[in-house]
């Protein structure tokens, strides 16, 4: 790829999940415990109900675990009745499975955003290693559910954690063929390590290296990732 100019300024790609944003300035997350309920209130429309169980169901998924989380738990700190909770979500996996289904979506569409945020390949790999960083700094530790499941038994847990690896590295790997004009395979086998980097890399951070601030952590990755990635020239045809 050829040099690209430094910029001051980056456009800062914002990763939002399950109604919470992910604040870069937050240096450790830890498990949330679940409180008291929520007090009961009228009727809500579908989908401020549904966004309401589904924090509800984070919390105590994280706190539990998905096998010593109960259904009447989540009713509870929802604030409603089990037959409310039972109408939107048939039974505990299916809950499970949806927002697992929300938490991926999440991750996958920010790493579309972030590659979408520029045309310069070096702020292109600086935006995708830190939405790994900004989800998984998120004090809800969503990231749980999709990084650290206790039910990657389950055939279908297993298949939706594995998505966020395929399709996030599926999109980049689109950009890498699309610049450098290297095989679809090759291409691949780059975007699946850078990947796999930033996601190990991550959730390290937040567990032993958090002396390094969010910025720093995320300088440093994108740093190893650029000075490899770099070396893959662009081709003449790139538009960039």
């Amino acid at each position: 790829m050829r040099p690209v100019h430094i910029v001051k300024h980056r456009r800062k790609v914002h990763v939002h999940a399950a109604g919470h944003g992910y604040d870069s300035g937050v240096t450790k997350a830890t498990s949330t415990p679940v409180t008291q309920e929520r007090p009961r209130g009228g009727r809500l429309p579908r989908n401020a109900r549904r966004a309401q169980l589904f924090d509800a169901a984070l919390e105590v998924f994280v706190a539990n675990g998905y096998h010593a989380a109960a259904m009447d738990d989540i009713a509870e700190r929802a604030g409603v009745s089990k037959p409310v909770l039972y109408q939107h979500f048939p039974g505990k996996l299916e809950l499970y499975l949806a927002l697992l289904d929300s938490s991926c979506d999440t991750v996958i569409a920010a790493v579309r955003d972030a590659l979408a945020s520029t045309e310069l390949n070096k702020e292109r790999v600086q935006a995708t290693i830190d939405v790994f960083y900004s989800y998984v700094a998120d004090s809800q530790a969503a990231f749980r559910l999709v990084f650290e499941s206790d039910l990657t038994s389950e055939p279908a847990v297993r298949e939706r954690v594995d998505r966020v690896t395929t399709e996030t590295a599926q999109a980049v790997a689109e950009v890498i063929h699309d610049d450098t004009g290297l095989p679809t395979v090759a291409s691949e086998l780059l975007a699946v390590s850078l990947v796999g980097m930033a996601q190990v890399g991550a959730r390290y951070w937040l567990e032993n290296a958090t002396a390094l601030n969010h910025e720093e952590a995320v300088g440093l990755v994108s740093g190893l990732a650029w000075r490899g990635i770099r070396g893959f020239p662009r081709t003449e045809d790139s538009d960039a």
